[in-house]
């Protein structure tokens, strides 16, 4: 019948009992699969972590600049590890840099989640930010 209508014979289920097949185009089917697949690439987007990092001795202006470039990062939809790196004897006071990390997660509240809460590894304490769900996608 394939032959006939010049089309081909395309097992769809080999494994079933009785095996399925369908008479198509089959250089059709490819193509279409094909721009299938290319319009799905393009429609994705792959989410990069941005990260900072701080000193529990920083500045002022240097933590806003900081959590400017931050609330940037989030806006572009990019996750964002905020770290603070503890050298020498500023181990022994390990909650300066815990405050330091919640403070700067609560100013970036309003466009931002915090994933994890900080967590300490060797000498860097690090937390993880994520943007906002947008609103739009509830509605």
């Amino acid at each position: 019948m394939a032959e006939e209508q010049n089309l081909d014979l395309v097992k769809i289920s080999p494994n079933a009992v009785p095996p399925v097949c369908k008479l198509m185009d089959y250089g059709k089917f490819r193509f279409e699969q094909t721009k299938r697949e290319k319009e799905a690439r393009k429609n994705q987007r792959v989410v990069e972590i941005k990260e900072i990092r701080m000193s529990p001795s920083i500045d002022v202006n240097d933590f806003n600049v900081k959590m400017r470039n931050a609330i940037k990062f989030l806006a572009d939809g990019n996750r964002c590890k905020v770290t603070v790196r503890f050298r020498g004897r500023e181990m022994a006071h390990t909650n300066i840099g815990q405050e330091l990390l919640l403070k700067f997660a609560e100013s970036c509240g309003e466009v931002a989640v915090m994933d994890k809460s900080p967590k300490l590894e060797g000498r860097h304490m690090s937390i993880f930010l994520s943007p906002k769900p947008a609103k739009d996608a509830k509605k």
